[in-house]
This record gives structure tokens, C-alpha cells and sequence, in this order.
């Protein structure tokens, strides 16, 4: 009977989960295909191209928003179970609330390991697929900045000529080896300037230890400087903001190549960031279960159950406002950045834990 009755539970409660995250795919592939049509609605590509691109970029926003997801998957399948007096039955056959909790939010928890490990890379790959193609459409396709095996790459269209500036590592606010291609409208080369840094904090770049060349009479003149000073439209701020989409960076590629990432230039900071958000997700699986637990489960009779969905949203919002701002505080240096990241989950673990509490004795 009790392996019937977890199968029960399992069983139910993952359908609840799949009906909730298809309900919420199809609204994001409707809001979002508006926007790709106006994206794509002035170029020459195939009808297609807009849904397809809707289609990839949609699960990992849905990973992004899966404590959401499951919050209300949790509160469904507990409304459900309550209402239809299935939770007396199950109190009956010896199921208290607090084990009804705990198989619910081990399994969130489980769930949300998976989705790390095997979800996870294929969605952030599907970004970077995603990223890639509309950065070739792109109508600002001027102005680019590209980051690959062979450094970074900029390109900015200016007033009268076009600047090519490739680098071989950012590190910190300099970039390493830095070579410049100034060329006319026609792609004649003007003038190629290599520097052994440049300084990208403002938008004034500070180059050291410059060397020019330029044409003439079919040779190129050298001149050396100590320093030299260019303006650009990208500054440390801006490009390092360029690179700081959490879909494309999977679970698996900060725990394995973390190390390489940061050799290869992106930032650390945002490196932590990535790699510890993506650890709490199963903690916050499991936590917002258990705030479902406490609103749903502390009567066995039905009650109103848009009064309960309303305070749940609002919990659910207030949850992610806090989550945010904590980050904001570590971003900002005013806490330490990894107490940020795990700060909500501390803060609502002890909320989850008393509310548990006070249920079990229902």
C-alpha cells in the first residue's frame, strides 16, 4: 500500500509539474515570438526563423523561472489533493504533512539536479545557438563585439572610417596585446597600431608602449609611443555586460572548465555568480515547495483557493525581489558576492523550517 501511495504522489505531482511548465512555455512562445517577428520584420529570412528562435530561447527563460514553476505546481497539486478529501485519506493511511512535504520536496530537489546536469548544458546551448543567429542579423551589425578562441574581437563603424581591435585576453580593466586597424569606407588600411595594454575603464582607452604604422609610398612608417590615448563607444563596463547572459553559461561548463574561463578573460566575479546560482536552484526547488506546503496544507478542509493563490504570488514575487536585491548587494561589494547568492535560500530555509513545523501538528 505504501508503494502505491508513492507512486501516487510521484506520479501526480511530476504531471502537475509537466502541465504547469507546458502552460507556461506556450504563453512564452506567444509573448515572445511577437517580439522576434519585430525583430526580423525588416530582413530577408525564412517565415520559419522567427518560431524557431522562440522555440530554443524559451526553456532555458523557463530554468530561469523554475522555483516559480514549481511553487505553483506544489500549490496545485496540494489544492488538489485537499479539496478532493484525498489528503484526509492519505492522513488516514499513516501520511502526516510533514512526510507528505518532504517526498514532495526531495523530489523538487531531485528534479532540479537533473535539470543542472542534463537540462541545463542543452538549454545553454540553444542560448549560445540563439545569441549567435540574432548577432548576425543584428541591424546593429556595425558596432560588434565577438569573444572566441583567438581573443577579442571589436569592430566599431566610425564617422569617417571603420576600427578593427582584436586583443589577446582582457584582464581586469586592460586588454593584453592589443592590435588596431583603422581603414576607409573602402577597407584601405589607414593605419595599424599594436600596444602592448590598453586601459578600457573609461571611454577614453590609455594604450601603452604604442607602435604605429603607417602607409606610404607602399611601405609602412613606424612610430613609437609611450602612450597614447583613443576614444571608443566600448568601455570595461559595457563590453564585460556584452558577456553577461547566465543562459548561455551551463552547470557543467563552470564545474569542469571554470579555471579555463577565467584564463580565457571573463570576469570572476560574474563567474561566482553563474556557478553558485545554478547550485541553489535545487534548494530553491525545494524550499518553495515547502512554502507551498505551508500555505495549502494547514487545513483539511477546502478553503478559498484564489485567496490562497493570490498570497502565494505575492510570496513567490517578494521571494524573488529579495533574491535580487541580495544579489544587487553583491555585486555592489556591500556583502560579500557568495553570501548574496545563498542569503535567500539561509533566510527562507529558516522561514520554511518553522511554517513545516506548525503544519506537521495539523
Amino acid at each position: 500500500m505504501n508503494k502505491i501511495i508513492l507512486n501516487y504522489l510521484i506520479i501526480n505531482f511530476l504531471k502537475t509539474f509537466f502541465y504547469v511548465t507546458l502552460i507556461i512555455y506556450s504563453f512564452g512562445i506567444i509573448l515572445n515570438l511577437f517580439e522576434e517577428i519585430e525583430f526580423f520584420k525588416n530582413l530577408n529570412v525564412n517565415i520559419f526563423t522567427p518560431l524557431i528562435l522562440t522555440s530554443i530561447i524559451i526553456p532555458s527563460m523557463i530554468i530561469s523561472i523554475l522555483p516559480f514553476i514549481i511553487f505553483i505546481s506544489s500549490m496545485w497539486f496540494m489544492m488538489k489533493i485537499r479539496n478532493n478529501k484525498d489528503l484526509l485519506t492519505l492522513k488516514i493511511f499513516g501520511y502526516s504533512n510533514l512526510k507528505i512535504f518532504f517526498i514532495l520536496a526531495f523530489l523538487s530537489f531531485i528534479l532540479g539536479c537533473l535539470i543542472l546536469i542534463i537540462i541545463n548544458p542543452i538549454t545553454s546551448s540553444m542560448s549560445k545557438y540563439y545569441e549567435k543567429t540574432k548577432s548576425n542579423y543584428s541591424r546593429d551589425i556595425d558596432h560588434l563585439v565577438t569573444f572566441n578562441k583567438n581573443g577579442l574581437w571589436i569592430k566599431e563603424n566610425l564617422n569617417s572610417k571603420i576600427r578593427i581591435i582584436s586583443a589577446a585576453k582582457p584582464n581586469g580593466f586592460d586588454l593584453i596585446n592589443v592590435t588596431i586597424f583603422h581603414m576607409d569606407n573602402k577597407s584601405n588600411l589607414i593605419e595599424k597600431i599594436t600596444a602592448e595594454k590598453a586601459n578600457i575603464k573609461s571611454f577614453e582607452w590609455n594604450l601603452s608602449n604604442v607602435v604605429i604604422f603607417t602607409p606610404s609610398e607602399g611601405m609602412l612608417v613606424e612610430k613609437k609611443f609611450e602612450n597614447l590615448k583613443i576614444k571608443s563607444i566600448y568601455d570595461f563596463e559595457k563590453i564585460n555586460s556584452l558577456f553577461k547572459n547566465f543562459n548561455t553559461m551551463s552547470f557543467l561548463d563552470l564545474l569542469v572548465n571554470y579555471e579555463n574561463l577565467k584564463d580565457n578573460g571573463y570576469n570572476q566575479n560574474f563567474l561566482i555568480q553563474s556557478f553558485h546560482s545554478l547550485i541553489t536552484l535545487p534548494f530553491y526547488l525545494f524550499l518553495m515547495t515547502g512554502l507551498a506546503s505551508i500555505f495549502t496544507m494547514n487545513k483539511l478542509i477546502k478553503s478559498n483557493n484564489l485567496n490562497l493563490i493570490t498570497l502565494g504570488l505575492l510570496t513567490c514575487i517578494l521571494t524573488f525581489y529579495l533574491k535580487d536585491l541580495s544579489i544587487a548587494l553583491g555585486q555592489t561589494d556591500r556583502i560579500p558576492l557568495i553570501l548574496a547568492v545563498w542569503a535567500p535560500v539561509i533566510a527562507l530555509s529558516f522561514f520554511t523550517f518553522i511554517g513545516i513545523l506548525q503544519i506537521n501538528e495539523k
